[in-house]
């Protein structure tokens, strides 16, 4: 594997941790966390591991082909399941406990599921680093007793990067990636023609050459986000002046950059007025590392 007795050592607890459970379902977004767990759960008990993608208006169409790709090169057997966050108003209000709505719409849609496959367990990709963020959906995992095998295992993003890379897995390398209401400010109300502008507005992006970053949306304001390495080539090739006219046609009329760059969960650092913590940043957390400490909520 990685040649790191350290992380090999914790790959192997994950796989055990896994056999054990003997059926599974896999709560499985097509991200680095979930692919590296379907990979492990599938080399644990085969074909009684089942993925199950959540499609909703907050998960854009080219994750949903992603994830499905990512499942037949894994050979497992895979799953769609419609999700309806936006009809619970509770969600729709986006208040700063949104993704507690969320993951709970998604355990609720694969329990029956889990009650076919006669799975004892749901499982899904949260890791050690989102222990010190802000994670309400990890409540609603608690809640329904839904289990987080990463970090039983104690594994770290870059410990699954590495072993991804070594697994072959397209994903080891693949930018972070946030449900797409996560683009707005706590209390700005979601709605779906908002999340379609958004979508709208990332692909445009995307569609620049840009690979790490996020279009956070402000009303008649797009605030882009981009990774530091990124930045300058935003004002090569009048890409700025494309970025510009295509976002106002979109109906943004303000386009800005944020010169903080690319923060995932940015959105957290709001929490921090007022005396609350902010977003820890994923920084100084490796191998053998400990997990901040601030109570695990979530964002």
């Amino acid at each position: 594997m990685s040649g790191d007795q350290a992380i090999d050592a914790k790959y192997q607890r994950l796989v055990n941790v896994l056999r054990e459970m003997e059926r599974v379902v896999v709560a499985f977004s097509g991200g680095v966390d979930s692919t590296f767990l379907a990979r492990a759960a599938h080399e644990a008990v085969g074909d009684a591991a089942l993925l199950v993608t959540a499609d909703s208006e907050t998960y854009p169409a080219r994750e949903l082909a992603e994830a499905k790709s990512l499942a037949g090169l894994l050979g497992m057997r895979h799953e769609i399941v419609e999700t309806r966050e936006l009809d619970n108003p509770e969600y729709a209000r986006n208040p700063a406990d949104r993704c507690f709505f969320c993951k709970e719409e998604l355990f609720v849609r694969l329990a029956p599921i889990a009650e076919r496959e006669r799975a004892g367990v749901l499982v899904y990709g949260a890791i050690m680093d989102d222990l010190g963020d802000h994670r309400p959906g990890m409540r609603a995992a608690a809640e329904r007793s839904v289990r987080a095998p990463l970090i039983e295992s104690e594994l770290w993003k870059a410990e699954i990067r590495e072993l991804s890379r070594e697994f072959g897995l397209p994903t080891w390398d693949k930018p972070s990636f946030a449900c797409l209401s996560s683009r707005f400010q706590y209390g700005d109300h979601i709605t779906a023609a908002k999340l379609r502008q958004v979508d709208a507005a990332e692909e445009i992006v995307r569609a620049l050459g840009f690979r790490q970053f996020r279009v956070r949306h402000h009303d008649r304001l797009a605030r882009l986000e981009l990774a530091a390495d990124e930045m300058p080539r935003l004002w090569q090739d009048d890409r700025h002046a494309t970025l510009v006219g295509k976002l106002r046609a979109l109906g943004y009329v303000y386009v800005t950059v944020d010169l903080a760059g690319f923060q995932s969960g940015s959105a957290n650092l709001l929490l921090g007025l007022g005396g609350r913590p902010p977003s820890i940043p994923a920084t100084g957390r490796g191998s053998g590392g400990t997990p901040p400490r601030v109570p695990p909520t979530d964002g």
